[in-house]
């Protein structure tokens, strides 16, 4: 796809890997709508990369209808929808599984995810035509230790990934999944505070670059599925 002059939705676009992405794909002549819980966070930063900032929770569906609503106000189509909202939740440990540690998690990291493509979707359909990037992690490709409700979530998304992919090919929509390792964001972070950089782990621009390259190849054809990994984490 030809990112100037597209129409592009980041969920979680106000900081780390969704603010990455927006900046590049602004810088390269896309049109960019954010969203994000923190109100002051998210204008911020729609002012400083030139974006359209909707306050919306992705877990709320009158906040997706809401943010659908604006687009199609102001842009009157959509060409890309990147589903990069995502929490991590409670590392528990299985003796200690939460019903409500799974509640939140899953009402991002999946059922947001799930009401932000089915609303992308009904516009593909009419246009015959689109591209979904959802954003996974390397969790949700191999679990681990304390990570069940995480890893699980992750696991989940790449499951409706597939489910799109065979659902919407014949609406010429491309649907790509995205699996960074650890990523210096403020993943993980109650007040959302960005990690310094480390030589030598994934920066957010890592997975922006992976996002838009990805995008960016001829739409007779696309990626299914990318991990990116730091090169020696160590």
């Amino acid at each position: 796809m030809q990112i100037k002059d597209s129409v592009f939705i980041i969920t979680g676009g106000s900081t780390g890997i969704g603010k990455a992405t927006a900046k590049l794909i602004a810088e390269k002549g896309g049109k960019v709508l954010i969203t994000g819980r923190d109100k002051q966070r998210l204008e911020s930063t729609a002012k400083e990369i030139g974006a359209l900032a909707v306050q919306a929770d992705v877990s709320k569906e009158k906040d997706v209808l809401k943010t659908y609503e604006i687009l199609m106000r102001e842009f009157g189509k959509l060409n890309c929808l990147i589903n990069n909202a995502g929490i991590g939740g409670k590392w528990e440990e299985t003796f200690n599984l939460s019903l409500q540690n799974f509640l939140d998690v899953y009402s991002v990291n999946v059922f947001g995810a799930a009401l932000m493509a089915r609303e992308a979707a009904k516009i593909f359909k009419l246009q015959n035509y689109g591209n979904i990037v959802n954003i996974s992690s390397t969790a949700g490709t191999k679990g681990f230790p304390n990570g069940t409700v995480y890893s699980s979530s992750k696991f989940a998304l790449r499951g409706m990934t597939q489910c799109w992919q065979a659902e919407l090919r014949k609406f010429n929509v491309r649907v790509i999944l995205v699996n960074p390792s650890e990523v210096t964001t403020a993943f993980g972070s109650d007040e959302r505070v960005e990690r310094p950089e480390v030589k030598n782990k994934l920066r957010p621009i890592e997975i922006a670059h992976t996002i838009v390259s990805a995008l960016e190849m001829d739409d007779r054809g696309f990626i299914p599925e990318v991990t990116v990994w730091a090169t020696n984490p160590f």
